[in-house]
């Protein structure tokens, strides 16, 4: 190897030890100040995400209930049903006919 190829490899390592040793503390500063802005960044996405999670379940409860609602009504409509298809088996009865057959 020549000497100037020497000095030249010499002087490139020297220069790039001396660019990572002057980048070092910028480095740990800037991951610092990032640390700290991901971590309030990530309790704003966090308070974000329990609100929407909480809306969400506002809105699901509400629609349970309706649905409950739903099907009260429509058990009562049915439980009228079945007594107007027992008054009517007893009508038959009493005026001596046989009832319809009903497919249960």
């Amino acid at each position: 190897m020549s000497p100037e190829l020497t000095v030249a490899l010499i002087t490139a390592a020297s220069v790039i030890g001396a660019a990572v040793i002057a980048a070092v503390p910028a480095f740990l500063s800037l991951q610092r100040r990032t640390a700290g802005a991901v971590a309030t960044e990530g309790e704003t996405t966090r308070d974000a995400v329990a609100q929407a999670v909480q809306a969400l379940g506002s809105q699901l409860n509400a629609r349970i209930d309706d649905v409950r609602d739903d099907v009260s009504e429509v058990r009562e409509d049915v439980t009228r049903v079945r007594e107007w298809q027992a008054g009517h088996d007893a009508e038959h009865l009493l005026i001596g006919r046989t009832p319809p057959q009903r497919g249960d």
